[in-house]
């Protein structure tokens, strides 16, 4: 079911019309004149390429990273600067980060919960089904590809590691199993206004205990050492702890709000104010998105100059990182132009170069700020306006699909754990090359929709296989490109995703509509019956239609209150029905519209 307006006379009539008016005001010798229509044809190539706006907020966009590249490069290398002055330069990009994250919750929320409550349990189902399918098929094609990339390439070796020293960071990391319980933790949690500025994440304390005679005699029964322990002494051990770190539990905030929209659906006409309230909360939030977007140009140009300056190397960290480096970028790349676009083209049989165009915008925006949940909000605008996909897909695929749908983090992470173990001289046998692949995969799923969180994430894949964490550290100087390079992928991901999932769908969808449509139908014909005859999902989505006036564009008309207590004048123009419908506050006259 979409939201629509009513169709306005095309303004392209109006224009033919003035252009004839014009046409008859100039001389013929005027009209035919080579020079003025060669000039006219000019200028109209002109106007036709930058006509539409969006055309132009790309062309600035893909400008501020091209130029932020070049700039940044010349600052670095032929001016002086310190860390202030590069704080400054950034600020610019800081303000539109900032201005894209404060949307993150009130889209994920409003989306989630007014795209599931739309929908009947078998769409949902549906969809939910192909997404996961999707999500957890691409994932692994990515972390198997990077496998094979970086096995065969072979970029890592014991001299590289003796060129960039030792890894710095000591704080020993969760487990494995400490990690997947942090996930399960962060799905549930405890008070989901918490969740929306922190999240649970474990780490390891020293704790401190008096010995005790029953001690020793458990330590002497295990044949460990008691010397030095007496019954007055202590000994210090360590615990898993969990702890409140600084970071949106994006996590915990879809698991709330499908869950809060599947119990929507369930209500029946008595959700309809909430649902109502929701989808207009989506609908405000992606008109401050329009306004932010055409910030986005000087924000991103800001971001790249940031990130370019503060490299430390740029020549030692290319002769050292350099073979590490294409194979993540060679892997990102197979994987975005061969496995991606052939799953679309085989099951949606489209040209993915105009989808390519259509997501264009989003893409760019992943490159400049490497986060896919900044980049959410766009993404949404380019899939619904441009792509055309059913607002009820986006809303629900979209918002999980930046959480969990990791493409370009899962294949970085595999190649970046087994090129740790190639600089320290570790042979990995098969078995932990399957353990890398299937916990580069979960690290992916969870890893935050935010800059560098594959960083973090790869301890978990590092700890699985009992190589060094601390050589994590060693490959931070690359990671601001390669962080863009995987976000904008993740992305394109996600966008293929919907895509995918909504060719999947659209059947079940316009079966939804047809039924949902037939059923107002009736109800609006019949003066004795009310919708409670109808399961709860499908009173819910009669009632919204009879409010909303529409159902997949097409109109309904009938002066009946529905029994939900909502009052207003339901329109429904019926088979043989054709009626024109005013507008009393604009002059403009409309089409007619009929079913």
């Amino acid at each position: 079911m979409t939201f629509g307006k009513l169709k306005r006379r095309n303004p392209q009539d109006c224009e033919s019309a003035n252009d004839g008016a014009t046409r008859e005001l100039m001389s013929p010798d005027e009209s035919r004149s080579p020079s003025n229509m060669s000039t006219k044809t000019c200028l109209d190539k002109v106007k036709g390429a930058f006509k539409n706006a969006d055309n132009i907020l790309v062309s600035l966009t893909v400008l501020s990273v091209v130029l932020g590249m070049g700039v940044g490069l010349v600052v670095k290398l032929t001016l002086r600067y310190d860390d202030y002055a590069v704080m400054l330069i950034s600020f610019p990009g800081e303000l539109l980060m900032n201005m894209l994250k404060m949307l993150i919750i009130p889209l994920i929320v409003s989306s989630l919960i007014s795209g599931l409550a739309g929908l009947d349990p078998k769409s949902s189902g549906q969809i939910g089904k192909w997404a996961l399918i999707y999500y957890f098929s691409t994932t692994m094609m990515a972390v198997v590809l990077g496998i094979i990339l970086v096995v065969l390439i072979h970029p890592g070796n014991a001299d590289i590691k003796k060129q960039l020293g030792q890894g710095t960071n000591k704080r020993r990391a969760p487990s494995t199993l400490d990690s997947f319980l942090d996930l399960l933790r962060n799905i549930f949690p405890p008070n989901i206004i918490q969740a929306a500025m922190q999240q649970i994440s474990s780490k390891y304390v020293n704790k401190t205990k008096a010995v005790t005679d029953r001690m020793l005699k458990d330590m002497l029964s295990q044949n460990k050492t008691t010397e030095g322990l007496t019954t007055n002494s202590t000994i210090t051990y360590e615990v898993t702890a969990t702890e409140l770190t600084d970071s949106t539990n994006v996590l915990g905030i879809v698991a709330f709000s499908m869950w809060f929209g599947l119990v929507l659906s369930q209500m029946g006409e008595k959700a309809l104010i909430m649902v109502q309230f929701f989808a207009l909360l989506n609908e405000v939030v992606m008109k401050m998105v329009k306004v932010i977007m055409w910030y986005s140009p000087i924000g991103i140009f800001s971001l790249v100059i940031g990130k370019v300056l503060q490299i430390e190397s740029l020549e030692e960290t290319a002769a050292a990182l350099g073979m590490y480096m294409l194979t993540v970028i060679t892997g990102l790349f197979i994987h975005a132009c061969f496995t991606l676009t052939l799953i679309y083209v085989v099951i949606c049989r489209k040209s993915p170069i105009g989808f390519f165009k259509g997501i264009f915008q989003a893409w760019i925006t992943a490159l400049g700020t490497a986060s896919s949940a900044a980049t959410l909000p766009i993404t949404f605008r380019c899939l619904e306006e441009k792509i055309g996909i059913d607002k009820r897909v986006t809303r629900f695929v979209l918002p999980i699909g930046a959480t969990i749908n990791m493409d370009g983090t899962a294949l970085y992470e595999a190649v970046a754990s087994i090129f740790i173990a190639q600089i320290n001289a570790r042979k990995l046998e098969p078995i932990q090359i399957f353990t890398v692949s299937i916990t580069a995969t979960l690290a992916a799923i969870g890893a935050a929709s935010v800059p560098s969180a594959g960083l973090v994430t790869m301890i978990m894949v590092l700890t699985s296989v009992g190589l060094p964490t601390d050589d994590i550290s060693l490959i931070l100087t690359v990671d601001w490109l390669l962080d863009r390079l995987r976000t904008s992928i993740n992305v394109l991901g996600d966008a293929y995703g919907a895509a995918v999932v909504h060719h999947l769908c659209k059947k079940t969808l316009d079966e939804q509509d047809a039924e949902i449509l037939k059923e107002a139908a009736n109800y609006l014909e019949k003066t004795d019956e009310t919708l409670t005859v109808l399961p709860a999902p499908k009173r819910l989505s009669v009632a919204l239609a009879l409010r909303l006036n529409e159902v997949d564009g097409q109109k309904l008309h009938k002066n009946r209150s529905i029994d939900s207590g909502v009052r207003g004048n339901e329109e429904l123009d019926g088979p043989s029905i054709s009626k024109e419908i005013p507008n009393k506050e604009d002059n403009t006259d409309y089409k007619n519209t009929s079913v």
